[in-house]
């Protein structure tokens, strides 16, 4: 089932006019912002064929274009029948979408194989011959900022050949409908807080990547266990607060002259978000939340005890 992207109309509308156009197109924008979300909902809407690739240092132009079987190539040669189509020869002859994900991970000589094919419309493949692109091929691509942990730069020849849309985070409802749409099912007001608590790691100032969405989706899932597992509710301020550093810290990159711990930042906007700890006074009694045995919480027992005792035959 394709998850329709949320918050992206207005992209939606650019990917599929461009597409339409005949352009190849780099969707550029933080980790988390729905850009693969956002391609697989065109795709099925236009119902193209969708082949995805991993960009990563280990993508070879050979994973990208394909190869010839060997154990069957000492049998019968070089034939185009024993030719194992890879993602960028099985979208040129379907005439579908290609689309590589994190293109700035990918290395130069496999960059190179793409700018040809965006330039020719056509790939030369030793002893396959000539595969040229059927009517709807086209190339999407995603990328980081630069500044992204692991990337590099893309040549002005990538940029040359693409159209480019620009993907920033989503608005703060929008991203509460995410969280919603993930299923995870939590009092509407403390979601709210969830989202932003994870967007304002985007914003302090000893952060140099926050969070994306998925940041208050696995706090929301992580809370809802957690609060099951100690017997209180998901709001519970400690429940929230260590579902925050487990979700969260992982996920936001400080700044280099930062001595911090990732912890201290997000304990920071925690309790800006959702108040400083509660006193022992304000916490409920543990008892109140049972034990894994199930057996009756203590306050219950001591109001049946008064109920029965001396003075509720007093009254």
């Amino acid at each position: 089932m394709t998850i329709e992207p949320i918050g992206r109309a207005h992209e939606i509308e650019l990917l599929t006019a461009a597409l339409d156009s005949g352009a190849h197109v780099v969707l550029e924008g933080p980790p988390g912002t729905g850009k693969s979300t956002l391609l697989r909902a065109v795709a099925a809407a236009q119902d193209v064929a969708f082949h995805f690739v991993e960009g990563n240092a280990e993508l070879t132009p050979a994973r990208l274009v394909g190869h010839f079987d060997p154990a069957r190539v000492l049998a019968d040669g070089y034939t185009e029948e024993i030719f194992v189509d890879g993602p960028l020869i099985a979208a040129l002859r379907s005439g579908g979408l290609l689309y590589v994900e994190e293109l700035n991970r990918v290395p130069e000589e496999t960059l190179n194989v793409l700018i040809t094919v965006m330039s020719e419309g056509e790939l030369h493949v030793p002893r396959l011959g000539k595969v040229a692109a059927s009517s709807g091929f086209r190339i999407v691509a995603a990328m980081n900022p630069f500044d992204a942990v692991g990337t590099a730069r893309i040549s002005a020849a990538v940029y040359d050949r693409t159209c480019r849309i620009a993907m920033g985070y989503q608005s703060a409802e929008h991203e509460s409908s995410i969280v919603v749409q993930q299923g995870t099912d939590v009092p509407g007001a403390w979601r709210e807080q969830v989202v932003e608590l994870t967007r304002r790691t985007r914003e302090h100032h000893d952060v140099r990547i926050g969070s994306s969405v998925r940041g208050a989706i696995d706090m929301a899932r992580i809370a809802t266990s957690l609060a099951r597992a100690r017997r209180t509710a998901v709001t519970d301020w400690h429940v929230g607060l260590d579902a925050a550093l487990v979700a969260l810290s992982g996920r936001v990159r400080l700044v280099e002259s930062s001595t911090r711990p990732p912890e201290d930042v997000v304990r920071e906007l925690y309790e800006a978000v959702f108040g400083s700890e509660p006193t022992s006074d304000d916490q409920p009694e543990p008892s109140d939340r049972g034990d894994a045995s199930g057996e009756l919480p203590a306050r219950r027992e001591r109001a049946a005890a008064r109920s029965t005792g001396p003075t509720a035959v007093a009254r």
